[in-house]
C-alpha cells in the first residue's frame, strides 16, 4: 500500500505536472470507485486543477472549490497519461481528463476494486469523516510529549503505529523501518514506553520517512512509476544480514502481511515464532 513517502511525492510530481490545466471531462469507469453522488462528477468540467495534497494517505486533487479526494488502498495508483484510457481498460476506476489531452488516471491492480474517491466541496473536506478521524500526520513527527500522548495505549507498537487514527501516514512497510530504526520491538506496547524511547520514534519518524521522500526527490523524473524504488533496510529483507549488527533478520508472517525485524536489535536476541511456521506444526 502507498503509505505517506509515495503518497507524498505522488502528490508532488502531480501538483507539478498538473497544476493550472483545465479539466475537460471526468467519470468513474469503476462501479464503486465514487462513494460521492453530490456534486457530479460532471461539476469539474471547465474548472482548473489548483493543485494536488496529501492528506495522511490520501491524495487531494484541488479544482476550484471542489476537491476530489482519493485513497489508493492497497493496489491503486495515480498518475499523469500523455493519451486517454480506453473505456474498456479493466484497471481504470478514475479519470480526470483535461483540455490538453492528459489524463489523470486512477488505476487499480488486480481484481479487487478497494480504491476509491469522493468529490467534495473544498469547505467540506476537514469534517469528511476519512479525513477527521485522521491522527497528527507521522511526518513532520509531532512533538515529544504530543506523541507520548497519542502512543500512550496499552496496544502492540505495530498495529498502533499503523492505526491512522493515532497517526497518520504510516502503513506495513514503513513501521518496520520505523522500528528498526529507533531499536524498538514491534511487540512493545506503546503504554510501556520510556521518554525515550518515544523520542528515539519521533526522530525515526523525521528521519526514515523524511529520508525517503528526499530518496524519491532525487531518483524519480517527472512520472511516479507503478513500483518505487523503496529505500528499505529491513522490510521484506528476511534472511539478510542486518546493516547495523550483522545478524540475520526474522520475519513473522501474518494473512495478509509480513512484519520484519531484527532480533539483536529489537528483541534482546529473541526470535519470535513465525505464526505460520506455528499453525504448521500444530
Amino acid at each position: 500500500m502507498p503509505e505517506l513517502p509515495e503518497v507524498e511525492i505522488t502528490a508532488r510530481r502531480l501538483s507539478r505536472a498538473a497544476g493550472g490545466a483545465t479539466v475537460e471531462s471526468a467519470m468513474a469507469p469503476g462501479m464503486v470507485t465514487m462513494k460521492t453522488f453530490d456534486p457530479p462528477l460532471d461539476a469539474l468540467a471547465g474548472i482548473a486543477i489548483a493543485g494536488v495534497r496529501r492528506v495522511g494517505k490520501m491524495l487531494a486533487i484541488e479544482v476550484g472549490e471542489l476537491v476530489v479526494l482519493v485513497h489508493l488502498m492497497s493496489a491503486g495508483r495515480l498518475q499523469l497519461w500523455d493519451d486517454r484510457a480506453s473505456l474498456r481498460d479493466r484497471a481504470s476506476r478514475l479519470l480526470i481528463r483535461l483540455d490538453d489531452g492528459r489524463e489523470l488516471r486512477l488505476r487499480e491492480f488486480g481484481t479487487q476494486q478497494r480504491a476509491w474517491a469522493k468529490l467534495l466541496p473544498a469547505e467540506a473536506l476537514d469534517a469528511d469523516e476519512s479525513v477527521a478521524t485522521l491522527g497528527p500526520d507521522a511526518y513532520p513527527a509531532p512533538p515529544l510529549k504530543e506523541l507520548a500522548r497519542l502512543l500512550d495505549q496499552p496496544r502492540h507498537l505495530h498495529p498502533l503505529l499503523r492505526d491512522q487514527r493515532t497517526i497518520a501516514g504510516i502503513g506495513r512497510s514503513w513501521v518496520d523501518e520505523l522500528l528498526w530504526t529507533a531499536c524498538l520491538s514491534p511487540f512493545q506496547k506503546g503504554s510501556d514506553l520510556e521518554d525515550d524511547a518515544v523520542e528515539r520514534l519521533r526522530l525515526a519518524c523525521d528521519e526514515v520517512l523524511g529520508g525517503a521522500i528526499e530518496h524519491y526527490e532525487q531518483t524519480l523524473g517527472d512520472k511516479v512509476p507503478d513500483k518505487l524504488p523503496m529505500p528499505l533496510q529491513v522490510h521484506r529483507r528476511a534472511g539478510e544480514d542486518c546493516p547495523r549488527c550483522g545478524d540475520t533478520i526474522q520475519a513473522i508472517h501474518f494473512k495478509d502481511y509480513v512484519m520484519c525485524y531484527c532480533p539483536q536489535e529489537q528483541t534482546g536476541g529473541r526470535v519470535l515464532k513465525d505464526r505460520r511456521l506455528s499453525k504448521l506444526l500444530k
